[in-house]
């Protein structure tokens, strides 16, 4: 039986939905528009990806989106399309963290994989993995300051992507600190991680699954998009 996944990514501004065969990509359409059309442009590059694909919605056998965190009303959208989704065609749903996912866009032989989402003022949502990306410290939610990643930056190169660079670079200044630009989450690499799910039968409760805001973190003074 020939497994198809739909994967939707809308953590960020970058509005990104992929077809996957198993563990290959089929096809990706994905854009990055700062004033988040996701809730304009979401289904129309789903219907624009099986009908160039050939794919019927019938024909696919789990949906996968990126949980969270990132944007409160982006993961809203997101999740609530892939429920939807679910519950129409009557297949599991799938989840996988955004961070996670994003982690594997890079790969370094050495030092440690920052990705950095945006939580607005100067906070962020990160997490910290090493070389093989094995995740070495936990999400979290959290105010920059000059102390921030010391622990790791004292150890090794410390590779940073995401939309919170910017700001980061203003208050960390080390030599092992590494900038690497103009990447956003993917559901390109979610894909490639929904497999492994979907093989193991590792599959959320629809009705009951809800986004990972990270609220629990930062209380109501935290403002997301």
């Amino acid at each position: 039986m020939t497994n198809y996944i739909l994967n939707i990514e809308t953590s960020t501004t970058n509005c990104s939905v992929s077809l996957f065969k198993g563990s290959e990509l089929v096809i990706v359409k994905q854009e990055n528009d700062e004033n988040y059309s996701h809730s304009k442009r979401l289904h129309v590059y789903i219907n624009e990806l099986l009908e160039e694909s050939g794919v019927s919605p019938n024909d696919l056998s789990a949906i996968c989106v990126s949980k969270g965190p990132g944007s409160y009303t982006g993961l809203r959208i997101g999740v609530s399309s892939a429920k939807g989704l679910c519950f129409a065609l009557d297949i599991p749903l799938i989840s996988v963290d955004t961070l996670d996912a994003f982690a594997h866009q890079v790969k370094f032989s050495d030092g440690f994989i920052v990705p950095l989402l945006d939580a607005r003022r100067m906070e962020v949502y990160s997490s910290v993995y090493d070389n093989k990306l094995n995740k070495v410290r936990e999400t979290k939610a959290e105010i920059l300051s000059e102390n921030s990643f010391e622990d790791y930056l004292k150890k090794s190169k410390v590779y940073f992507l995401g939309n919170a660079n910017d700001k980061t670079k203003s208050i960390i200044d080390n030599s092992n600190a590494i900038f690497i630009e103009d990447k956003l989450p993917s559901s390109i690499e979610i894909g490639k991680l929904a497999y492994k799910k979907f093989i193991s039968n590792d599959f959320e409760n629809v009705a009951d699954f809800e986004p990972f805001y990270l609220k629990e973190f930062v209380g109501n003074k935290l403002k997301t998009s």
